[in-house]
């Protein structure tokens, strides 16, 4: 997977430059698994086209920020903030309108049990995490996915899933006292301790459960 990485950083090097064929063939190349990624959470077409159009605008801008390691996850960072931002200018716009619900469990679930994107910057279903995640309820799972794998604040998961910010706070705190109380369950089944979640290098995350 080295040279896609390499590609990948030469372009956004190009971009930075001010190449505009450069930022084309970044776009042909993610343009696609992100807008399934935006679209898994959030059911409005347009906003995700806009979303998509915003993320490469900010790529155009900001190309000289990327400061090497995986261009998926950094995109992906990028794309997921312009998604808060849209939601939250919508809400602004149409005050007594509710934020857009997230994707139906069963979206989550695919999320959650496998690799979203082709750069693997979920990797949650390794090992006896990505069983025990299994076990949670799907709107634990789905702050989970917006302050873990997502790495969102506190208050963008709370406007990217429609709940107060203490909501998310203490549906947090319950997701991890669930998932440890799995993860022992596990442990007890097999006889040993739980296996340790294999996640990629390059994905850096936050503590589960983790505010900002």
């Amino acid at each position: 997977m080295g040279a896609p990485e390499e590609n990948d950083a030469a372009l956004l090097r190009a971009v930075a430059a001010g190449d505009q064929a450069a930022l084309a063939r970044l776009y042909d190349r993610h343009a696609g698994w992100l807008q399934v990624r935006l679209t898994r959470r959030c059911p409005d077409p347009e906003t995700v086209r806009e979303v998509l159009q915003d993320t490469f605008v900010t790529v155009w801008r900001s190309a000289g920020a990327h400061r090497g390691g995986e261009a998926g996850g950094w995109l992906w960072t990028i794309a997921a903030r312009r998604l808060v931002d849209a939601l939250r200018a919508r809400e602004r716009a149409e005050r007594y309108a509710p934020v857009p619900a997230p994707p139906a469990p069963s979206a989550e679930d695919s999320v959650l049990n496998g690799l979203d994107g082709p750069d693997g910057v979920d990797g949650l279903e390794y090992g006896d995490v990505g069983t025990a995640l299994g076990r949670l309820g799907p709107e634990l799972r789905e702050v989970l996915r917006a302050t873990v794998v997502d790495g969102l604040t506190t208050r963008e998961a709370a406007t990217l899933l429609g709940i107060p910010e203490g909501t998310v706070k203490s549906r947090a705190l319950r997701a991890r006292r669930e998932l440890r109380a799995a993860l022992a369950r596990l442990a007890g089944e097999r006889g040993g301790p739980p296996r340790p979640l294999a996640t990629p290098p390059s994905s850096p995350r936050r503590p589960l459960g983790g505010t900002a």
